[in-house]
């Protein structure tokens, strides 16, 4: 046995496939910030997620995506431009679509959400990493 958790390549893989979606997207050089926002990197990583879910196809993404930006063009011009408002947008009609964000699967969740306690199992330690980043070692 090597030592690595059976998992750890498979969220080393994730985590690399997204690094270069990331890196792909204007601005996503090595030197520069993609995302301006903590909930930019969010929405980015919820669609990745429900992508490789097999919640939509990514071109069905990319088309929710396109008309988002054609709707906000051809709009009053009232609301700044943010292409992250538009790549939730697009996750979201996405995901109303196929009925991951339908009514009662939201209420379930929601009184799921609501029913825990608001301490609930915070006195047990999380054994779980946060951020998966390669190891580092350190002499101690």
């Amino acid at each position: 046995m090597s030592g690595v958790r059976e998992d750890a390549t498979e969220l080393g893989d994730a985590r690399r496939r997204v690094e270069d979606l990331v890196c792909d997207l204007p601005g996503g050089g090595p030197d520069e910030r993609s995302f301006e926002q903590p909930w930019e990197l969010r929405a980015f990583a919820m669609a990745v997620a429900a992508y490789h879910e097999g919640n939509y196809a990514w071109s069905e993404f990319q088309l929710s995506l396109v008309e988002s930006i054609r709707r906000w063009e051809t709009g009053n011009g009232t609301e700044p431009w943010s292409y992250y408002e538009h790549w939730l947008t697009a996750l979201e009609t996405l995901l109303a679509a196929n009925g991951t964000l339908s009514g009662p699967v939201l209420d379930e969740r929601a009184h799921t959400v609501l029913a825990t306690p608001r301490n609930a199992n915070h006195h047990h330690a999380v054994r779980e990493p946060v951020a998966v980043d390669p190891a580092v070692s350190s002499s101690r």
